[in-house]
């Protein structure tokens, strides 16, 4: 169930039960006084949440499901609907019923925060199913499954939200964007719960995990430790810097080598075997062979035979158990690749 709003110590911007509008619908009286707007940015970058093992304690903070899907921000501007990615792509063309609820959504401008998914047939994002309805990484196909869940509201008619605590924005965006909705635009509930009994919960649905946001926040850009997520399965994005070639398995590729950013370094991260569809492989074999390069972009003092060093353009998503003590993935399993224009989700070391 999503939580009643708490009584905010700032004043919230809509308090009536009336529908919020986003328009007047009358002239505005010239001798009543202007009260200042705000200048509508032309992009945010997003709140980051950092990873952690176990979820918060404490009434400072809710919690959400966790998505698996592509980060975005849907712009209402006066001038029409923009949907960014969380690099700053402009992928409008590619979500047209999204566009389009964003257009009888009832406010005149507005940024919303939140992320594009498929659901499978449980009701579960699933990454792989988001890709296929785009055509795979590269693919110029638009999405008439994906749907967007909002889990934040930047700005609303004139009034820049992000100096305003959580529960502020939360307030404002369930009149925009109604709990229980079944449209292409849905509302990222707020779970009244305990973290470590919402985790457990989510992980035997098979869902990827939770996230945590204090209550009094501002909306900051970064990853500055207002929001956190918890997963179940961890997974991350990581540039495959080479690949080691088998006879014997699907596509001739024996494992993915994988690399984290640090600064403007590329890190060894470990290597993938597992989880590559036929199709899936040999397609990502002929990618891999037009980017072959004859010195690898990584420090890597490994003894792998048949190792062919590529070019880092090439984005996957890997789903792993666990980090050795020297940052190493292991049980990892591969689950697909993400657009080029995502190099901002690639994994960073700290």
């Amino acid at each position: 169930m999503t939580k009643p709003p708490r009584k905010s110590s700032k004043p919230l911007l809509h308090e009536s039960d009336a529908p919020v509008r986003g328009r007047p619908r009358q002239r505005r009286d010239p001798a009543q006084p202007s009260l200042p707007l705000d200048p509508m940015p032309a992009r945010i970058e997003p709140c980051l949440a950092q990873l952690k093992t176990r979820p918060p304690k404490g009434e400072d903070w809710v919690f959400e499901i966790k998505w698996d899907g592509y980060r975005l921000s849907v712009h209402i501007e006066p001038t029409g609907i923009r949907i960014l990615t969380r690099g700053g792509h402009d992928w409008t063309h590619r979500f047209p019923a999204i566009k389009l609820a964003a257009m009888w959504l009832p406010v005149g401008s507005a940024i919303l925060d939140g992320e594009a998914v498929v659901l499978d047939e449980q009701g579960r994002s699933d990454f792989g199913l988001l890709q296929q309805s785009l055509g795979g990484r590269g693919g110029k196909k638009i999405s008439s499954d994906a749907i967007f869940m909002a889990f934040d509201l930047l700005y609303f008619d004139g009034h820049d939200l992000r100096k305003s605590e959580l529960d502020v924005r939360r307030h404002l965006l369930e009149d925009l964007v109604p709990a229980g909705g079944q449209g292409d635009i849905r509302l990222s509930e707020e779970i009244e719960a305990d973290g470590d009994q919402l985790l457990a919960s989510a992980c035997e649905h098979g869902l990827e995990g939770i996230i945590a946001k204090r209550r009094d926040a501002p909306y900051r850009s970064g990853q500055l430790g207002d929001w956190l997520k918890i997963k179940c399965v961890q997974s991350d994005s990581f540039f495959i810097v080479g690949y080691e070639k088998s006879t014997v398995a699907r596509g001739n590729i024996g494992s993915l080598l994988l690399a984290g950013r640090k600064g403007v370094e590329l890190i060894y991260v470990g290597s993938v075997g597992t989880g590559f569809k036929e199709k899936d492989a040999w397609a990502l074999r002929e990618m891999m062979d037009s980017i072959t390069q004859k010195t690898p972009e990584i420090k890597y003092a490994g003894r792998r035979k048949n190792v062919v060093w590529l070019q880092p353009t090439l984005i996957a998503e890997i789903e792993y158990r666990a980090r050795t003590d020297d940052g190493k993935i292991r049980h990892a399993s591969y689950k697909g690749l993400r657009e080029v224009q995502d190099t901002a989700a690639v994994y960073e070391i700290v």
